[in-house]
């Protein structure tokens, strides 16, 4: 089951080429801070192109829990009317975060320096995953984490009656871990550090900075170093949510499995914490240009052109592996269809997503007729060439969006359909994910 209701199965079958306009939705990273960080200013933050997704819908509710005001004005369009730093009011119900690992780590994060309970819980994915990589720095700060065995949800957070500011380095390349601790940070006096030995995306960073804290980034002998002072007044900003990259990949990619497609995706973040997908495509011979570059809501961002085009197989760097961590399930679909292997080191982190995503694709694409070799931190993925991909299979998602999206592509190019158990997770991330590809050309329907 999806976790939010019953199964959906879906199926995709080979598709004539994809052609339009992709208008992806805003993007889930900066959709999840805009909403905690207007929360945690004095005043009203005004959002536009806010996903609407669940995850971020469940962001917003447990916001509303923690006394902000959360209005919805029409489509993509919101309003927070915060209650400043260490001013959360301590919930009256548990909160359910859903399928949002992201979510829940930041929101424990910006409420474990505020000396009030609360009591997290998610789908049965969420339930799954590690919560100790953030209630470990959390403890640092002075608060209490009680949760189930293996640090896992659901888990009641006791926050710091008197917070201590803390020098953390990251033990794994963690975007979600660092925010927490900056956002925990907020409400302890001084400074709070973070060090990361591998740069990850840095929407928090720039989006502190946006709200008036203190923030400022050094390289070092030991990485990245990240300062943040304490126990701000932030300020209510107006927000422009740039589109979703993570989202966009998976049109990018059926463009370029499906031949003679040609699409347009206007208006795609360019952050370079989260553009090693774009790289890595330009690297195995896409035909994508990047046009009219510009700056929307601080982020950088353009219009993509995507074209097919023959591809080939390339060893993906390991080292950027945290710049495109959610995109490696649809590359490896993508994958499937170049000349030639595929070769993704580093992806370990992979392991500990919405799902196994190593295991997931790689079980995957093996029933799809695709050859691969795994080990933990590992996956290979011998590519078929264009129109190679047997398919007519029927794959898991496992409760994952991308898995099921991933699939939902490669049918559009297999030569027998392809079919996904479950396609109810997709509306955490991708709720216009089926209209948007329907409207490309792509033959993709529910069972």
């Amino acid at each position: 089951m999806s976790g939010h209701g019953e199964p959906i199965p879906m199926t995709a079958r080979a598709s004539g080429p994809l052609r339009g306009t992709a208008e992806v939705p805003g993007d889930k990273s900066i959709s999840h801070r805009a909403l905690i960080l207007g929360a945690l200013a004095v005043g009203e933050t005004r959002i536009a192109g806010l996903l609407e997704g669940q995850d971020v819908l469940d962001t917003a509710k447990a916001m509303r829990a923690f006394g902000a005001e959360v209005v919805c004005h029409g489509p993509g369009s919101w309003s927070v009317h915060g209650v400043g730093v260490g001013g959360f009011a301590e919930p009256d119900q548990v909160i359910d975060c859903g399928n949002s690992g992201t979510g829940v780590r930041l929101i424990m994060g910006a409420m474990a320096t505020t000396p009030i309970t609360a009591t997290f819980t998610g789908d049965a994915s969420l339930n799954k995953r590690p919560m100790g990589r953030v209630t470990d720095p959390l403890a640092l700060f002075g608060a209490q984490a009680h949760g189930r065995s293996g640090g896992r949800l659901p888990m009641t957070l006791v926050g710091a009656a008197a917070p201590v500011p803390i020098h953390y380095t990251t033990p794994m390349p963690s975007a979600q871990v660092k925010s927490a601790v900056l956002l925990a940070g907020l409400n302890a006096p001084g400074q709070t550090v973070v060090i990361e030995k591998e740069p990850t995306r840095d929407h928090s960073e720039r989006m502190l900075r946006g709200f008036g804290a203190e923030v400022s980034v050094e390289d070092g002998p030991e990485g990245r170093i990240i300062t943040l002072t304490g126990q701000p007044e932030l300020r209510p900003q107006t927000v422009a949510v740039p589109r979703d990259p993570s989202s966009a990949a998976f049109p990018v990619c059926a463009a370029l499995m499906v031949p003679e497609s040609d699409i347009f995706v206007p208006g795609v973040s360019q952050n370079l914490t989260r553009n090693g997908l774009y790289l890595t495509l330009v690297e195995m011979g896409a035909d994508i240009s990047f046009e009219n570059p510009r700056e929307e809501g601080g982020e950088p961002v353009a219009d993509l052109r995507v074209r097919f085009g023959p591809l080939q197989g390339i060893e993906v760097p390991p080292e950027r592996a945290a710049s495109m961590i959610d995109e490696y399930p649809v590359l490896a679909a993508l994958a499937a269809t170049a000349e030639g292997s595929t070769v993704m080191r580093g992806v370990k982190e992979l392991r500990v997503k919405e799902s196994d995503r190593i295991d997931a694709m790689a079980r995957g694409l093996e029933a799809c007729g695709v050859r691969i070799e795994e080990d933990d931190d590992l996956l290979i993925v011998h590519g078929l060439g264009a129109g190679g991909v047997p398919g007519g299979a029927t794959v898991r998602s496992h409760l994952d969006h991308r898995i099921a999206m991933s699939f939902l592509c490669l049918g559009l190019a297999a030569r027998q359909p392809i079919r996904v158990d479950d396609g109810g997770p997709i509306a955490t991330s991708f709720p216009v994910f089926e209209p948007l590809m329907r409207g490309l050309g792509a033959d993709i329907d529910r069972d």
